[in-house]
């Protein structure tokens, strides 16, 4: 059992490190600048998500990684969408981003994890999301294309998968009261709808069918994971950990196979 959970471990620090090598590349059009500003999204839950594993003692390594390494990449990619910024309205949200960002930023890293700190991150969190979610959509009504909006559902698919996983770790740790589990069953229907949506689409290559399918397979898994009651057991906050960043992963691969789609 020790081996299995060690490869498990070496074979999900490989994911952590493939989603930061993977978006290396600058903002080269109006669909990466939608992929990454919704990736901007997706990683304000998830690096909430590692601070409240963290403060767990749930997979310690690895949601240290996955902290750091959000952190990075949070930090480059805004400055890639506030020098690639079209308009002078989206330019000033990544501007107010910027701001929030320092403030979460300085929550997340300026001490050990601590619950008296994890209000303040869960507080951060939304208020940082709420912002990238606004330049996500400003990018997308500026593109003005089918394409757009794809990346856009897919990539928000991202940000619920770390957003139901952040609400539970904050629930297990006892951080954010019991306003958490209605947050949890809504960001459920939502990627459930978006889901059933994208799989609807009637132009996806098989690549992307394929991909979709796998999205749906892992969903059981993260879903299961999900229904467990937090806080009875650190294993459980562990599965949820480890089925978040799987399917995480194969929705990167979604998100990018719609970004090279003709707009």
């Amino acid at each position: 059992m020790g081996n299995i959970s060690a490869v498990f471990r070496s074979v999900l620090l490989l994911m952590v490190v493939g989603l930061s090598s993977a978006v290396q590349a600058q903002i080269t059009d109006i669909n990466s600048a939608i992929n990454k500003a919704g990736r901007e999204r997706m990683l304000s839950q998830r690096m909430a998500k590692a601070y409240f594993q963290l403060g767990l003692g749930v997979d310690a390594e690895r949601s240290k990684t996955v902290l750091d390494t959000s952190i990075s990449l949070f930090d480059r990619q805004l400055v890639e969408l506030k020098n690639y910024a079209p308009t002078p309205e989206i330019k000033d949200t990544y501007q107010k981003l910027e701001k929030s960002w320092l403030a979460y930023k300085d929550a997340l890293v300026g001490a050990a994890p601590s619950q008296g700190n994890g209000k303040k991150v869960l507080d951060l969190s939304e208020e940082v999301l709420a912002l990238a979610h606004k330049g996500t959509v400003q990018l997308e009504t500026y593109s003005g294309t089918a394409t757009g909006r794809l990346v856009n559902i897919s990539g928000r698919e991202r940000m619920l998968s770390q957003r139901m996983a952040k609400f539970y770790q904050a629930a297990a740790w006892n951080v954010g009261g019991a306003q958490l589990s209605p947050e949890v069953d809504k960001a459920r229907k939502e990627f459930s709808a978006a889901l059933q949506e994208l799989s609807a689409t009637p132009n996806n290559t098989l690549p992307l069918r394929e991909e979709l399918e796998l999205v749906k397979q892992q969903w059981i898994f993260f879903e299961n994971a999900l229904n467990q009651r937090p806080g009875l057991e650190k294993s459980l906050s562990l599965n949820v950990a480890t089925t978040s960043e799987r399917i995480l992963q194969t929705m990167e691969n979604v998100v990018g196979l719609y970004e090279k789609m003709p707009k």
